[in-house]
């Protein structure tokens, strides 16, 4: 998967890349197809957002999540996109499997 990490009004400091690789690598158990990852992470006065699209064969999905702590929004970001990447992976195995 490539991973793409982006910031506005905010320093991406190696550890905030680590933590954003390390919960994308947890979305690859579910679903092995995913081929590349944008996330930008952005800070509008208090609140920290993190936002994300993810291309994956048949699909792009996109969630955003904000918080009061860029560690806590990337836990509710990868959380959205977890459950994305589980509903897309049911709809293609109903297709191939004809319900």
């Amino acid at each position: 998967m490539q991973l793409s990490i982006s910031g506005h009004h905010v320093d991406v400091t190696d550890a905030l890349k680590s933590y954003v690789e390390d919960k994308l690598q947890k979305l690859e158990r579910h679903y092995d197809h995913i081929t590349t990852a944008h996330v930008i992470l952005t800070v509008d006065k208090l609140r920290q957002k993190a936002e994300a699209t993810i291309h994956i064969s048949g699909a792009e999905l996109f969630a955003d999540a904000d918080c009061d702590d860029m560690y806590a929004a990337i836990d509710k970001l990868t959380d959205k996109l977890d459950r994305q990447v589980l509903k897309h992976k049911e709809k293609n195995q109903d297709r191939h499997h004809g319900r």
